[in-house]
């Protein structure tokens, strides 16, 4: 069947000049797999060009501080900011280029030039803080995104769905405290950086926006997709995004060498089509997603071809109906600790 859904990637070879050292999980060579999951479906994606992000997009997220930081350890590379999070001679512009794609990519998608889209950028975002770089992110391109189509396109109400097995606590700290950003996270726990409780769940005007799933390791798709069904699901139905971001990390994926989560293609496929489902019942469509981790080349290979093949499927069953968990699995208790802390703003939290 022809393909004739508008979707968009971006991917640009100078994000492999982002360079630490050799042995570093978070290297150029990340992105070979993922080009060619790109590659396989290039006649049916629309490319988009990379442009860097300028200061004024930055500043609405990060200090200026942190951008004269990370632009001064470039000049001095190599050099950590971080024992994780390192920079490199063309780091500073590279990352700039991260964040410009991601801007341009939630942009065309909010305006309806896309339906979709997918930017398979580095260095990742969702660990940077307004004031630090840190887990090997520099700038939070998926945090900078979002600004950018609130203040430019008048999306008043987003969600931020995160799923990399690591907790995007910058993401979180960002917009914790805002009602208007969902920002919904399942990840292994604990894990680096050691945030995501479930009781973490935003702050004064934000609280209930910032809903958090810590998965025990040897989590796998059963427990992947059944929060997202489950939690997910009715909590975006009563908050009724406008427009959906993902920070998409394969680090989640059975071979990832980073974490202890046991995901497969068909966990992300399914993840990835709750995603498209969700938006396409709540917002037009509107979906765009951001790399974010994943260290393994086939959880890389996998998860982002799974990915692609949902955003450019003419059409999504829908939101099919979900078994109830087992009574006492580690599922049926997420759900239930999740209850305890937004039962109350969102009533449906657990229904199907």
């Amino acid at each position: 069947m022809a393909v004739t859904r508008s979707v968009g990637v971006v991917e640009d070879p100078r994000y492999r000049e982002h360079r630490g050292p050799g042995a570093h999980p978070e290297r150029p060579e990340r992105l070979a797999a993922v080009g060619r999951a790109i590659a396989e479906r290039a006649a049916a994606l629309h490319r988009l060009a990379s442009r860097p992000a300028n200061d004024d997009e930055l500043l609405r997220v990060h200090s200026l501080a942190l951008l004269r930081r990370i632009e001064a350890a470039a000049r001095r590379a190599p050099e950590h900011l971080d024992p994780d999070t390192y920079v490199s001679a063309q780091s500073f512009e590279v990352a700039r280029l991260a964040a410009g794609a991601a801007v341009d990519l939630a942009r065309a998608v909010a305006r309806g030039e896309l339906q979709a889209g997918f930017a398979a950028v580095r260095p990742p975002g969702h660990h940077a803080e307004r004031e630090h770089a840190m887990g090997f992110c520099l700038f939070n391109n998926v945090a900078v995104a979002a600004e950018a189509v609130r203040r430019e396109e008048g999306v008043e109400r987003l969600l931020i769905l995160d799923w990399d097995v690591h907790h995007g606590n910058g993401t979180q700290r960002i917009f914790e405290d805002d009602r208007d950003v969902l920002y919904f996270s399942t990840h292994q726990f604990p894990c680096y950086p050691g945030s995501g409780a479930v009781q973490e769940a935003g702050l004064g005007p934000g609280a209930g926006s910032t809903v958090n799933v810590p998965l025990l390791p040897g989590a796998g798709d059963r427990e992947l997709v059944g929060a997202l069904r489950r939690i997910l699901v009715p909590v975006a139905q009563r908050f009724r995004p406008q427009l959906i971001l993902v920070s998409a990390g394969f680090d989640a994926h059975q071979d990832d060498p980073l974490a202890s989560l046991e995901v497969t293609r068909e966990g992300f496929a399914e993840a990835s089509r709750i995603a498209r489902a969700l938006a396409d019942e709540l917002c037009g469509g509107r979906l765009a997603v951001l790399l974010e981790g994943g260290y393994a080349p086939s959880g890389l290979y996998e998860g982002v071809s799974a990915l692609l093949d949902a955003l450019l499927a003419e059409e999504t069953p829908g939101l099919a109906p979900c078994p109830p968990p087992p009574a006492g699995s580690v599922l049926a208790q997420v759900v239930e600790q999740l209850r305890a802390v937004h039962g109350q703003r969102y009533p449906d939290l657990g229904s199907a």
